[in-house]
C-alpha cells in the first residue's frame, strides 16, 4: 500500500467513526424523543430550526436543507406536522410561488417540552461514546468546539 493509499484508508477510517458516533447519537435521540414526546429526531431537528430563524418562518426549500432533507420528504414532513398542530404554512406574499413554514404556539411549546429530553439523551449518548475508545478522541473534539450565540 502507497502513501496516497494509507491517506485514502486515513480517511475511510475517520468516515466510518464519524458516522458510528452519529448513528450512536441519533438512535438514543430517536429512542427518547419517541418514547417521552412522540417526536422523531427530523421532527425535533425542524422544529428547532424554525424555532431559530427571525420572524419562526422558513421558505420549504431552506428548511430541506435545514433536515437534509429531499423536498418531497420535507413536504411530507411539514404536512404530517401540520396535520398535528405543530406547523402551519404560510403563502409568500411577494411571491405567490413561495410558502414559508413557521412553528404554531402549540409547536413552540412542543419543542420546549421536548428540549430537556434531547439534552439528555444527547448527553448519555455522548457520555456513552466516550466509553468507547475509538469514539472518544472524536467526542472529546466535540466538547472543545466552541460555543455559537
Amino acid at each position: 500500500m502507497g502513501i496516497a493509499d494509507d491517506a485514502v484508508e486515513i480517511r475511510a477510517q475517520g468516515w466510518r467513526t464519524l458516522a458510528a458516533l452519529h448513528g450512536l447519537i441519533e438512535t438514543s435521540l430517536e429512542r427518547a424523543l419517541q418514547r417521552e414526546h412522540g417526536l422523531s429526531v427530523v421532527e425535533f431537528t425542524v422544529m428547532d430550526a424554525l424555532n431559530r430563524q427571525d420572524g419562526w418562518h422558513m421558505r420549504m426549500q431552506q428548511l430541506a436543507r435545514a433536515a437534509a432533507l429531499s423536498s418531497s420528504a420535507t413536504t411530507r414532513l411539514v404536512t404530517r406536522l401540520e396535520d398535528r398542530g405543530i406547523l402551519t404554512r404560510i403563502l409568500c406574499a411577494d411571491d405567490r410561488r413561495g410558502i414559508y413554514t413557521e412553528l404554531t404556539g402549540a409547536g413552540r411549546v412542543a419543542l420546549e417540552e421536548a428540549r430537556p429530553t434531547h439534552g439528555q439523551a444527547l448527553e448519555e449518548a455522548l457520555d456513552a461514546a466516550c466509553a468507547q475508545p475509538e469514539l472518544a478522541p472524536l467526542v472529546e473534539a466535540l466538547h472543545r468546539l466552541p460555543a455559537r450565540t
